[in-house]
């Protein structure tokens, strides 16, 4: 869904230590390996298969702020599905439903797994989990990481938020793959909650567009820097002299009933 190529991404993070494809699996299945090699051979370290969007959430904001793309700019690595996305489906947030809804595959079931490792040789990470049970079906498919997220909020009305699952579903995978939590994180204390109910990283949305938006790649560089010194100021004075000194013992956890 971006709209800039796969290639052209690869091609700007030369010197990153892992970029990861984020996937949306299509119906079209030769169409969805096709994208899996174009990122093997650009360089991609993963695959991060997103599995909490078989369709488009109940985007009211979109719609009466009549969202959409600028006209000179498209859904790059879609191109191939033409005409099958039509004009309008570039521009309007109608006509990303559509996409969604014409192209998306809704029939997903964790064999996909078994699918995606046919096509590539590359980790697969799995975006959009929440609860223990599915994060235990996905490890036990064989994925080889979890990202805990609710889509920004913007999918399932009263989703719980990511932060508030790491715990149980820490508890209920153990150690057996990487789990990494998206959504939330505004400042550095909120990674060290992250790290320590028990994820291995966090990752960032809204934050790193915040400061595109303000000041292009500087702005990025400035929120990232910020949060890397909030981070390590946190550790210092919560005694955390390395990341694994972190743990939950650092929490204090209360009943909803009392805040």
């Amino acid at each position: 869904m971006a709209t800039t190529s796969l290639e052209g991404v690869a091609a700007a993070s030369q010197g990153s230590p892992l970029i990861i494809f984020q996937l949306y699996v299509q119906r079209d299945r030769d169409f969805t390996a096709s994208l899996i090699r174009r990122a093997e051979k650009a360089g991609y370290g993963a695959i991060m298969v997103t599995v909490d969007s078989p369709r488009v959430g109940n985007r009211e904001a979109d719609e009466r702020n009549k969202y959409k793309i600028r006209d000179d700019l498209a859904y790059e690595n879609l191109r191939e599905l033409a005409p099958r996305v039509q004009a309008h489906d570039r521009i309007s947030a109608a006509g990303t439903v559509n996409i969604f809804n014409t192209n998306m595959d809704d029939t997903l079931t964790w064999d996909f797994v078994l699918w995606v490792r046919t096509v590539t040789k590359l980790p697969v990470f799995v975006k959009g989990v929440l609860s223990p049970k599915d994060a235990r079906s996905a490890v036990d498919a064989g994925v080889d990481g979890l990202v805990l997220s609710n889509h920004g909020g913007r999918q399932l009305d009263h989703s719980p938020a990511p932060l508030d699952m790491i715990a149980s579903v820490r508890r209920a995978i153990g150690y057996r793959v990487p789990l990494l939590m998206d959504g939330g994180i505004r400042r550095g204390t909120d990674v060290l909650k992250a790290l320590a109910l028990g994820a291995d990283a966090v990752l960032l949305g809204r934050p790193v567009m915040f400061g595109l938006a303000l000041d292009g790649q500087k702005g990025v560089e400035r929120v990232l820097e910020v949060l890397r010194r909030e981070l390590e100021l946190a550790m210092v004075l919560a005694g955390c002299s390395s990341l694994s000194d972190i743990s939950k013992d650092l929490l204090m956890q209360y009943p909803a009933s009392m805040l």
